[in-house]
């Protein structure tokens, strides 16, 4: 346990901040995994509005510094990607 004041303040706001950043994260993996799903599924309207949320979670989750942008824009990379191999094989 933490001995000095500042310590245990260090231990308050970073127990407050990782709660706060769960609820960006846990979106972005949820509209990821959504995504994923409705592009395994082959429903190309659902599929790419679920691709489109999926991006804006993870721009969000970016720009408020919880992942890295590399990582938001890797992830995003791969999603689109296979939303148009979904969208070659329709065609």
């Amino acid at each position: 346990m933490a001995n000095t004041r500042s310590a245990i303040k260090r231990i308050r706001q970073n127990n407050k901040r990782r709660i706060h950043n769960r609820v960006f994260r846990g979106h972005a993996r949820t509209t990821v995994k959504n995504a994923r799903l409705a592009i395994e599924a082959g429903n190309m309207e659902e599929a790419s509005t679920s691709t489109m949320m999926a991006i804006k979670a993870l721009d969000k989750a970016a720009a408020k510094g919880i992942i890295h942008k590399n990582n938001a824009s890797r992830r995003k990379s791969r999603l689109v990607k296979q939303l148009s191999s979904l969208e070659k094989a329709k065609t």
